[in-house]
């Protein structure tokens, strides 16, 4: 995926502004704080790559046992890679400006990172990334349901920066799909989360592939039980990135730590354009169907699926904000009493299984078919990050002979996954044979759709 890129040159010079624009109002000079020198903590390790490349075509079917292997083992080429201490990093940068945090983001990454630019007050990410004197992209999640203030303020930006912003956009199927099955207001009924993963989630899955960093406007302040915990720089918990794998994708929350009346007192203090939605009381902006304004003393995230729990209202594009609310029901000591979260993997195409479904399939040794499965917890990051490509697999998988299924492993039946399933981590993804009652465990931290599909191609 190509996301646009702004010259230095294009952003470095004065800036005309149109007398139609909708201004924060000026209130006073603004002058930059001095950049800081952080130095970076580095470590190295061996990472383990399989050397054998995913089988894509389909082999024939063989109906021979498989060997009762716990795991399949592929030939493995060490490569040295240099890694950064992201949390020590975050440590460095507490106190840091917003400014200095930016700068420190694009020198880094230079062409691979982007800043994600939702319509409204993260305005100020695009004015700090001017600040720097560095080239910068941008990139926006169009869902199709914005408010036509927010497409108007999209062509005002492009025009007062001088860049082109990259949209993008769901997949139609998929967004066909969902209205003609359940309406266009399903959200309403059933909760936000399905049409917000159709049209926000995997759309960004899909630019963040293309990137090893992105650039978001979080702040701490911003939503009740959710963000409280942000910091400034981060590897990303739910989210894969150009390497692929965990750890392969960084996140920058350059205003983590600035107040909402700081980032309006910056915009006002920089001339920047913002949103019209702004001045009718909208504070927190996403869909039309989903914002409305707020009343005075009210947060801003109460003018987001109003209709819903206040500590949950993240659309899942920072689902790894979201932590299990019942500190026994992960068994692995991650509850800080936030947010509740919801359950993963939710399509028809997939089998929910039961601790009984589970023993059963275990202890067959003639199945009808075989069997993909994934033990997983939906508190797990990196459960929530593979999400997308296990539903997808499930889908292209549908009648072709291998069922699909899922069991959350967590809480009280951590125990039992452990001592009977090879439970060591969430996610663990286990294919149990036609023929043989002992499961063949999945190894590779490659989780997208043409790893899994070979996994399965290469024992099916």
């Amino acid at each position: 995926m190509a996301l646009a890129v702004t010259s230095s040159s294009a952003i470095s010079g004065p800036i005309s502004y149109a007398s139609s624009e909708n201004k924060a109002p000026q209130i006073g000079s603004f002058r930059p704080v001095d950049r800081s020198n952080v130095s970076l903590a580095t470590v190295t390790f061996s990472r383990r790559q399989s050397a054998v490349k995913p089988v894509n075509a389909e082999p024939k079917r063989n109906d021979s046992i498989v060997p009762l292997a716990a795991t399949v083992s592929a030939p493995e080429v060490a490569e040295k890679v240099e890694v950064e201490d992201y949390e020590q990093l975050a440590r460095d940068l507490a106190n840091a400006s917003p400014l200095e945090i930016m700068d420190k983001a694009l020198a880094k990454f230079g062409n691979d990172i982007a800043i994600a630019f939702s319509g409204a007050e993260d305005i100020a990410l695009i004015e700090y990334a001017r600040l720097t004197g560095r080239p910068f992209r941008v990139f926006s999640l169009d869902t199709g349901r914005l408010n036509p203030e927010t497409y108007q303020f999209f062509d005002t930006v492009e025009k007062h920066y001088g860049i082109r912003i990259e949209y993008m956009f769901p997949d139609a199927v998929e967004v066909q799909g969902l209205v003609r099955s359940k309406g266009l207001f399903s959200f309403y009924e059933d909760g936000h989360q399905e049409c917000c993963r159709v049209r926000k989630v995997r759309p960004l899955r899909r630019a963040l592939k293309g990137l090893r960093a992105w650039i978001t406007g979080q702040r701490k302040d911003q939503s009740p039980g959710t963000r409280a915990e942000v910091p400034v720089v981060q590897v990303d918990p739910a989210f894969e990135g150009l390497d692929g794998g965990v750890g392969s994708l960084v996140k920058w929350n350059p205003v983590a730590n600035v107040q909402g009346m700081d980032i309006w007192n910056f915009l006002r203090a920089m001339n920047v354009p913002v949103n019209s939605l702004h001045s009718k009381g909208y504070i927190s902006i996403g869909c039309e169907p989903c914002t409305r304004p707020v009343l005075p003393g009210q947060h801003e995230r109460e003018g987001r699926w109003w209709w819903e729990d206040a500590k949950a209202k993240e659309c899942g594009l920072h689902k790894g904000n979201l932590k299990q609310e019942d500190g026994n029901k992960n068994g692995n000591g991650h509850a800080n009493g936030t947010a509740t979260v919801s359950d993963l993997f939710d399509t028809q195409s997939l089998v929910t299984l039961t601790r009984t479904g589970m023993e059963n399939l275990a202890k067959l040794e003639n199945r009808k078919e075989p069997w993909l499965v994934v033990l997983y917890a939906p508190w797990c990051p990196f459960c929530q990050a593979m999400e997308g490509s296990y539903v997808e697999l499930a889908e292209k998988l549908a009648g072709s002979g291998v069922k699909v299924g899922k069991f959350r492993a967590d809480g009280d039946e951590k125990e039992f996954a452990q001592r009977e399933l090879q439970l060591g981590s969430f996610p663990t993804i286990l294919f149990f044979p036609k023929h043989s009652s002992q499961p063949i465990k999945y190894t590779s931290e490659k989780r997208d759709v043409d790893s899994l599909m070979a996994f399965v191609n290469a024992l099916r």
